[in-house]
């Protein structure tokens, strides 16, 4: 089994959950139940470093198949016996959070239909399972788009997005998918269903009145927020995007008005199971404008990004590649950069576009960006062509090259690649992701989010090789150190998971995290919902979930993006 026989055994052990869980769940769930030891090695994995083998797969046909099944775990968990639940999309997940040893709900097999959208508003309502791109193509045909989109939204699915609370490129105007979560449909670790969404103080009293796990659960946030508020106001970082911890700082406003939808967004499953996501838009314009500009200076570099930010209108994106990609794509695929960026290489380029629905304003802005570049860059190129600005981007998108490549058994790990500092830090931040590289003898290539101050660094690692697998832990050590010392958050659109999760009592503290224990205790008090997930994480435990080896194969039917 490629190195999970170990694991494979251990269910020997669980013979109960194997057989017998399946086959109850086989006889009351629509959808299909499976115990296979193909499909069990297939869902062991996602788009993490790490390995955890399941137990049974469960394939929901609807809520309805959801619901059975939390109710059968915690009828069990009542007895005494805890069988983990985790809900899983397309199983790219970079933390782990897709990972379990118990029952795997799988959606994309059956819940995927995008089941209303209102052209008016711009409003879609869509199941957990619907493909992010499938969504996206038909929001075009609208004329609407959902920013917040993950570089990889062609194999991702909606569910994933908002479990992990994901972003990209268009997330320095737009922000992050907390954003543009309006209502959930959310199944409880009793199986009771709830609806969220935004409301008044006169209908949170009414919930704090429900004799149900669901009147209990306001009853007991509604408590533990006014009891801490003080707390719960340090918990905001000075970073663009967030999605560390659990949100609070939204919940409960001061109108009185309480909605438990910023919370689940980015909880990955560890509070309840979301069957359903109403989700706002925004208006889409394929006419943009994009500006490459190549920079010889780190310095420059951050002044371009910190001036741009200042512009009356934000650009869509302000994207980097920096020059030791370049090199390593040379290197791989030398065309892939033909025709498109010239040697000496420089040591950044930022790529900046402008989406405005206003041509005036888009004019405007690329005007005013093309003065601060000419200051600071070696040279700027701008492009509306779409043709001309797909080659340029095709320069950004060479990291997919280099996290597809091998060298011999050593592999581009996603293990350092989600920590985002103040835009203020970022030469600092790039300047000690390449000392850490040095240090660890390995050779740096860096890309992301410049805007965001969010950027990438996967270093080439063979999993097989005990030196490496010590490596790979020194430096998510080093790494988030040098995050938290930059003002930072170790998790901007790819969740805790189990990888970041030893990392997040470092990053609040005890006190706050203390508060995260409570919420979660709240909603899951037997631990049933994606138990070794962002909370009670320990370095120890992931490292013996760590795979022999690491591979994308899963991703060639399209081009693993980062």
């Amino acid at each position: 089994y490629d190195g999970f026989s170990k694991r494979f055994s251990v269910l020997k052990i669980r013979g109960f959950m194997s057989s017998k869980v399946a086959h109850y769940l086989q006889e009351h769930l629509i959808g299909e139940v499976m115990v296979s030891a193909d499909a069990r090695r297939y869902f062991a994995t996602d788009g993490s470093i790490l390995a955890v083998v399941p137990a049974v797969v469960v394939y929901p046909r609807g809520e309805n198949d959801v619901r059975k099944v939390m109710r059968f775990t915690w009828q069990l968990a009542e007895r005494g016996r805890v069988i983990p639940v985790t809900a899983r999309g397309a199983g790219t997940d970079q933390g782990g959070a897709a990972l379990g040893n118990g029952i795997i709900l799988a959606f994309p097999a059956h819940m995927h239909r995008i089941l209303e959208l209102d052209e008016k508003s711009g409003m879609v309502v869509v199941e957990p399972g619907t493909n992010y791109g499938k969504l996206q193509q038909t929001l075009h045909t609208h004329d609407r788009f959902l920013p917040p989109y993950p570089p990889g939204l062609e194999y991702s699915t909606i569910g994933g997005a908002v479990a992990n609370n994901a972003g990209g490129e268009k997330s320095v105007k737009y922000g992050s998918t907390r954003d543009y979560v309006r209502s959930l449909r959310v199944v409880l670790a009793n199986g009771e269903v709830i609806e969220t969404g935004r409301l008044s103080k006169r209908e949170l009293n009414k919930k704090l009145g429900l004799a149900t796990f669901e009147g209990e659960i306001y009853r007991a946030m509604d408590a533990l927020i006014e009891e801490n508020q003080a707390l719960i106001d340090k918990i905001n970082l000075n970073v663009t995007k967030n999605s560390a911890g659990y949100f609070l700082e939204d919940i409960k406003r001061r109108d009185g008005s309480f909605d438990l939808t910023p919370l689940f967004v980015g909880s990955q499953g560890t509070l309840g199971v979301i069957t359903e996501i109403t989700l706002d838009t925004e208006p889409f314009n394929p006419a943009t404008t994009l500006i490459m500009a190549s920079f010889d200076s780190l310095d420059k570099l951050q002044r371009a990004v910190l001036e741009l930010r200042e512009l009356p209108e934000m650009p869509s994106a302000i994207e980097m590649v920096d020059g030791y990609l370049l090199q390593a794509v040379e290197k791989i695929n030398a065309n892939l950069l033909k025709d498109a960026v010239t040697k000496p290489y420089p040591k950044a380029i930022l790529f900046v576009e402008f989406d405005s629905q206003s041509e005036r304003l888009q004019k405007k802005m690329t005007k005013k960006s093309r003065k601060i570049l000419e200051d600071l860059a070696r040279d700027i190129q701008i492009e509306t062509d779409p043709f001309q600005q797909t080659r340029l981007w095709k320069i950004r998108q060479s990291s997919s090259a280099y996290i597809s490549h091998n060298e011999g058994s050593a592999r581009a790990l996603p293990l350092i690649d989600d920590g985002v500092v103040p835009p203020e830090r970022l030469r600092e931040y790039i300047e000690g992701l390449y000392q850490l590289f040095e240090r660890n003898h390995l050779q740096p290539a860096l890309w992301g989010h410049a805007g965001d101050g969010h950027l990438r660094a996967q270093p080439m690692l063979d999993l097989g090789q005990v030196g490496d697998r010590q490596r790979a832990f020194r430096l998510l050590d080093e790494y988030y150190n040098l995050v938290l010392s930059l003002g930072g958050t170790i998790s901007g659109g790819n969740g805790d998971g189990r990888l970041r999760a030893p990392y997040l009592q470092k990053l609040y503290g005890p006190e706050i995290y203390a508060l995260f224990a409570k919420v979660k205790q709240i909603f899951d008090p037997y631990g049933t919902l994606n138990p070794g997930v962002k909370m009670n994480v320990s370095l120890d435990a992931i490292k013996q979930q760590l795979r022999p080896s690491y591979s994308l194969s899963h991703l060639y039917d399209h081009m693993p993006r980062s």
